[in-house]
């Protein structure tokens, strides 16, 4: 069993995908049998544990140590499951309650180092992204507007989309897990805690609202898909309530804002003992379902939404799509995900002016290096993508000033909205375009102590050399060459690289100068020396 996502490895037929989502409240795992000649995936088996990650400690805001153990075992526990189902890989990701704590990088060193598990960390959009796509994979939005409104345990996701490429992604810090622990002191709470409560949520919802509404055509009719646990709670006591039974699945069940607004009033008289008496609630969710479904409602009535149905599918399907999507299993309604890396970093470059003709020049050559020394390297395809990316964002830096412009390209690009890429791979492509020049990575730089992965330690040291020769390539940032062939004389320890100039005559003089002065860094990663040789 893959205890890591492995991007070099295809799906074989009927291949076992385990995906687990650390969340602020829980850590759930889905297991599927993956069916490439579909595409499509069964669900074969589900898993969660109630860790309480978000439960971060008042004064530094640190996860707890309790809360840590109680996280480790239920990954372990996670694994043991996987095993058991001979899973083929095992893809885990962290959110809001891991993202925001001061010592979250520290506790995702001690899964690695414990369970041989390493888990990526998303940001809020990637989120988002990945929550539409577990959405898409349940259910068809008809092509008709909705909004897909996902409520975690410490941030709530707003996405606006109609079965095509989202038209927004958007994180906000609300969740039931934090407001509860933020803000409710009373049981029941109080007529002040609850106005306070509301009145914090339809602020902070604002931002996130505005701009779903500035994203709808004129006339479009706004509806509501809802998941997450808070959702399925409150429709499973509504659905006993007046049928009688629970649906199996929920997925369809239609809830809406009169339903909700008579449940918040209900839950905000009752104690936390009576909540715990309503058939159906867990101790943990009697604890934190009034403000979830205080989100639920502000959220419904600042869209101007009647009501809401129900999907069960969200972010650990999501982590399922974009998993096959990454490997092109899935290229129909899809289609346009397949490409959002390249969109998303695209759209970077154009925010901060790159010149893109001179960075697809340098992407090209540095992508182009990477095939010719596969035999040095021995790198998969996963690397190579980090490395395009560099390339095209290396020199975003002159955004904000020529001087160090490199330092500054690491820190636009690590404070970008880069879709598709895990926070580690965003980590990966800043330092790359850090290192493009100058100093090599060094171990008192923040930015390399940043890069706390081993694996991804290992991509930069032997990728910021084949950048860093890109680079020289392109010196004038004119074309002056065509392309570079590479040849590896082990015998007598060289590189050659063998350059055809664009236009017949042209010494190149300044590119083959730089190459020169960066040549040096490949020399000693891979102890081969470089040699340029300007052919006609």
């Amino acid at each position: 069993m893959m205890s890591s996502p492995d991007p070099g490895r295809d799906a074989g037929p009927d291949s076992v995908l385990a995906a687990i989502d650390v969340g602020t409240n829980s850590i759930h795992m889905v297991v599927v049998k993956i069916e490439p000649n579909i595409p499509a995936f069964t669900i074969i088996a589900r898993e969660k544990s109630t860790v309480r990650l978000g439960d971060r400690d008042k004064q530094t805001g640190n996860l707890t140590p309790e809360a840590i153990d109680r996280a480790i075992i239920a990954l372990k526990r996670c694994q043991e499951v996987a095993k058991s189902l001979q899973a083929d890989h095992l893809i885990a990701v962290a959110t809001s309650a891991v993202r925001e704590a001061p010592n979250g990088t520290e506790f995702l060193q001690a899964i690695e180092a414990k369970l041989g598990l390493w888990v990526n960390l998303i940001s809020g959009p990637e989120e988002a992204r990945r929550i539409y796509l577990g959405v898409l994979s349940g259910m068809s939005l008809n092509d008709q507007p909705h909004t897909i409104i996902d409520i975690g345990g410490g941030s709530t996701e707003l996405i606006l989309g109609d079965g095509h490429e989202p038209r927004s992604l958007t994180s906000t810090k609300v969740g039931a897990v934090r407001l509860t622990t933020a803000m409710v002191t009373t049981d029941p709470i109080s007529a002040p805690e609850f106005l306070a409560l509301q009145g914090y949520i339809q602020g902070m919802l604002e931002r996130s609202i505005e701009e779903i509404q500035s994203k709808l055509q004129p006339g479009e009719a706004l509806q509501m898909v809802g998941t997450s646990g808070t959702i399925e709670t409150l429709a499973a006591l509504n659905a006993r309530e007046k049928t009688g039974a629970v649906p199996t699945p929920l997925t369809g069940y239609n809830l809406s804002l009169k339903d909700i607004r008579d449940w918040v009033s209900r839950l905000r008289r009752m104690n936390h003992a009576e909540r715990l008496a309503i058939p159906g609630i867990s101790e943990r969710r009697a604890e934190i379902l009034l403000a979830g479904a205080l989100i639920l409602q502000e959220a419904m009535a600042l869209l101007g939404i009647s009501s809401l149905t129900v999907c069960e599918r969200s972010l650990r399907e999501g982590i399922v799509v974009d998993w096959m999507l990454t490997r092109g299993l899935i290229e129909d309604r899809f289609r346009y995900q397949a490409s959002v890396r390249q969109r998303s970093v695209l759209k970077t470059a154009k925010k901060y002016r790159v010149n893109l003709e001179h960075s697809e020049r340098i992407a090209k050559f540095a992508t182009h290096l990477f095939d010719q020394t596969q035999a040095l390297h021995h790198l998969g395809p996963g690397p190579k993508k980090l490395l395009w990316a560099a390339a095209i964002l290396h020199n975003c830096g002159h955004h904000v000033s020529h001087s160090a412009h490199h330092k500054h390209s690491y820190y636009l690009i690590r404070h970008s909205e880069l879709l598709g890429y895990t926070e580690m791979e965003v980590e990966t492509i800043a330092n790359l375009a850090r290192y493009h020049r100058k100093s090599p990575p060094r171990k008192k730089h923040d930015t390399y102590r940043n890069l706390t992965s081993k694996h991804h330690r290992r991509i930069l040291e032997l990728l910021y050399p084949l950048l860093r020769i890109a680079v020289a390539l392109d010196r004038r940032q004119v074309g002056g060459i065509e392309q570079v062939s590479c040849e590896i004389d082990h015998p007598r320890q060289t590189l050659k690289l063998h350059l055809t100039p664009t236009h017949p005559g042209d010494d190149c003089a300044l590119e083959l100068w730089n190459i020169g002065l960066a040549k040096g860094c490949f020399e000693q990663t891979y102890h081969l020396q470089v040699q340029a040789i300007l052919t006609s």
